[in-house]
């Protein structure tokens, strides 16, 4: 590993502190070196709040060795105004005379102006160092503004002979019928923190009516999203009832008598076109509402849709050591290489990325 190496790897272990606590913006952290010591370091902590970069600048006791240095970042700073000034004229003005970049940002207020204005203000600037795992961490990011929609991620629980329910009648209690276990649950809700919005279909909710928060973890609860057609959900669920916001997809005017009263909870309605694709209406919402990620955790249904769709990123499925024989089929994977695989306690996880 070369010196810049390690200092991007640094910068990257920085940016990953902030996860699920910057979007819509990146996760990035800088380092400042002098003489191959680390003199100064900083993230991006919380969206709203300063950038890697000024934060890494202010915490360097003696900025007189600015203009000696190396300023580190794994994504291209800024050049525009929001919240905070631009990065890369804090860069200039500090006359720092070196930038290692580790890959340019694909926003189009970003893209390439960056590099351009720092080296148009007597920057050397070096760029693509460690590129392929900046991309990695900021994946969310990437899939927003190339794809131009969140980043979709899968989950299911089915068990060993491959089934994600059992077969329920009227009488069956509302609730989910578990496969795993609390290792697994806590770890769910971790991963939820990590997104922006959560979705379930109508059967899920009518038949599990979860809450989808994070009350096992410590963190920000997604936006709820669900899939109700006929706004058959009521004000006595449990994603309606209490103050988290939920939006609920529906093919029910917004002036109905029911959607009214919902809406009077935490529940915005939002009405679909259930002729046309309806995931694909979804994806464009969230994007419009500058979304990076989504979480869904639907049934054998909504997952399926998402896979016909070609609408995912990620699946991550749990296996667990119980046995159905019958009930609803885990969904048909379309069989993508398995990249990581763990054991918690009896239950197996495997995470697929698509690789279209």
């Amino acid at each position: 590993m070369t010196k810049d190496e390690k200092y991007m790897k640094r910068c990257l272990e920085l940016a990953a502190m902030a996860s699920g606590n910057t979007a819509p913006n990146p996760l990035v952290g800088s380092v400042i070196v002098n003489h191959d010591k680390i003199i100064g370091e900083g993230y991006h902590a919380l969206y709203g709040q300063a950038h890697a970069e000024s934060v890494a600048i202010d915490s360097v006791k003696n900025k007189e060795l600015l203009k000696d240095s190396t300023l580190y970042v794994n994504l291209e700073p800024c050049t525009h105004y929001g919240y905070t000034p631009p990065c890369s004229e804090r860069i200039i003005k500090e006359a720092i005379p070196k930038v290692v970049i580790g890959m340019r940002d694909p926003s189009e207020k970003v893209s390439g102006k960056g590099t351009e204005m720092l080296r148009n203000g007597g920057c050397n600037v070096i760029e693509h160092l460690l590129g392929e795992e900046c991309r990695e961490l900021n994946r969310r990011f990437i899939t927003f503004h190339e794809r131009k929609r969140p980043y979709i991620i899968l989950k299911w629980a089915q068990t060993l002979d491959g089934f994600i329910d059992k077969v329920r009648s009227k009488n069956d209690p509302i609730q989910p019928n578990w496969i795993t276990n609390e290792i697994s649950k806590r770890l769910v809700h971790k991963w939820r923190t990590e997104e922006q919005a959560i979705l379930v279909g109508t059967n899920t909710t009518l038949k599990d009516n979860p809450r989808l928060n994070v009350r096992e973890w410590h963190g920000k609860n997604p936006l709820r999203l669900i899939i109700d057609r006929c706004l058959e959900i009521n004000e006595q669920w449990e994603m309606i009832c209490d103050s988290q916001p939920t939006v609920i997809f529906t093919d029910v005017n917004s002036n109905h008598a029911k959607a009214k009263r919902l809406s009077q909870y935490s529940a915005e309605i939002v009405r679909l076109d259930f002729g046309e694709e309806v995931l694909n209406q979804i994806v464009t919402y969230l994007y419009n509402r500058n979304i990076l990620s989504l979480f869904v955790e639907g049934g054998e249904n909504t997952i399926s849709g998402f896979f016909r769709e070609g609408l995912w990123d990620e699946a991550r499925v749990f296996i667990g050591n119980k046995t159905f024989h019958a009930g609803v089929k885990a969904p048909d994977f379309p069989g993508k290489e398995i990249y990581k695989q763990g054991e918690l306690l009896e239950t197996r996880l495997y995470t697929f990325r698509n690789e279209d």
